[in-house]
């Protein structure tokens, strides 16, 4: 197998390229998330979509105010809290890790907040019901499926029409460049979308690095039209950080992007 260095958020991880199984991948990133993904990788949650992004900056969600909402990949439940306090009408989660899914529920439970989850991979068609949601968003959870058409032909059956989808992953540019020596270096070719499998902690992951364009044409391809694409990073947010090689990096660079899109 062919080794590469992957680039994640502050160092390289060694890699292997590998074809997909999508039952292997379920199993190997559900157990991530089960065990150590939390603790490892943090938490992404609104209000962030992500490093040096916020939703109190970009302002995407409108007014969420009694709108039914669902979250892909909710995570152990922040994003959701987040809503709640927005006075959304009625909260859903899907996750395929059981684990974030209890998480959750404790978590929302001890909050007296109300929502329906599912522990299901987000391709699969898990008895959310359709043609029902104002909103649909992920926060840093759309490069997890491995099945991007299917998961944005589910994610556009689950929305009303004129329903609004926002998503927020890690940009690919950021995996492919590393800083060595104050320098800029290409670790990996853009345009690699190959499957890989690294180890963070001794646990394994399996992902894809997809380009900028594949995300944007698979929803163009399955009704969506895109309404904005957000790269920038937030400078008063990266100014308040010590300049370690990642933020340093996030100077030169987009990190994190976010896609709003809404169904036709």
């Amino acid at each position: 197998m062919e080794y590469k260095s992957v680039v994640g958020g502050h160092q390289a991880m060694e890699a292997k390229t590998l074809d997909l199984d999508k039952n292997t991948a379920h199993q190997t990133n559900g157990d991530f998330w089960d065990t150590i993904g939390s603790d490892v990788l943090g938490v992404t949650a609104l209000p962030n979509y992500g490093a040096f992004i916020s939703e109190e900056t970009v302002q995407l969600l409108e007014d969420v105010q009694c709108k039914k909402i669902l979250e892909i990949g909710c995570g152990n439940g922040r994003s959701l809290k987040y809503l709640a306090e927005k006075k959304a009408a009625e909260l859903w989660g899907i996750d395929l890790s059981s684990e974030q899914i209890k998480r959750t529920q404790d978590y929302l439970t001890s909050l007296e907040i109300k929502a329906n989850l599912i522990c299901s991979p987000m391709e699969e068609d898990c008895g959310v019901p359709k043609e029902y949601f104002d909103f649909v968003y992920a926060i840093y959870a759309l490069g997890w499926t491995t099945d991007l058409d299917k998961t944005i032909q589910q994610i556009h059956s689950y929305l009303k029409k004129d329903g609004t989808f926002i998503f927020s992953w890690s940009h690919p540019i950021h995996k492919c460049v590393s800083i060595e020596k104050e320098k800029l270096i290409f670790n990996n070719s853009y345009f690699d979308e190959s499957w890989y499998s690294t180890l963070i902690n001794d646990k394994e992951i399996m992902l894809s690095n997809r380009k900028l364009s594949t995300y944007i044409n698979a929803l163009a391809n399955h009704g969506f039209m895109i309404e904005k694409l957000i790269e920038e990073n937030d400078e008063a947010m990266l100014s308040k950080k010590s300049e370690n090689s990642f933020e340093k990096k996030a100077k030169m660079l987009p990190v994190t992007f976010i896609i709003k899109a809404r169904k036709l």
